[in-house]
């Protein structure tokens, strides 16, 4: 059996996973706030810290921003952007209850999109 690393060499990996909320893949359109802009974006996971998004937009990593999936708007903060994709944490975790409600819907608005066609 392997050792586990040391506490330091794990800390000092900038590419190691640092989640404390386990991700749900979902599918939810949103609208993201930027500086008084709203922008429609897809949530594609999602957890009690953070998600993820997809939409054509231009965040910079630190921006303060607002995602409105339906309920309440949920304030946060860019943490990277890669192509069409943005990562950001919120200001206030979602509790498991709300992860797992916006998780319900997702199913079953893609439940819903395959019965239409």
């Amino acid at each position: 059996m392997t050792p586990a690393a040391p506490a330091s060499a794990v800390a000092a990996d900038p590419f190691a996973d640092r989640r404390v909320h386990p991700r749900v893949a979902v599918a939810l359109p949103a609208f993201l706030g930027i500086g008084g802009e709203r922008h429609k974006v897809q949530i594609v996971d999602l957890s009690g810290g953070g998600a993820k998004l997809h939409g054509a937009l231009p965040p910079v990593a630190g921006s303060k921003v607002v995602l409105d999936c339906g309920g309440a708007p949920s304030e946060a903060t860019v943490r990277w952007q890669d192509g069409p994709y943005v990562g950001v944490s919120f200001t206030r975790e979602m509790s498991p209850r709300e992860v797992a409600a916006l998780a319900d819907r997702s199913a079953a608005l893609v439940k819903r999109m395959r019965a239409q066609g």
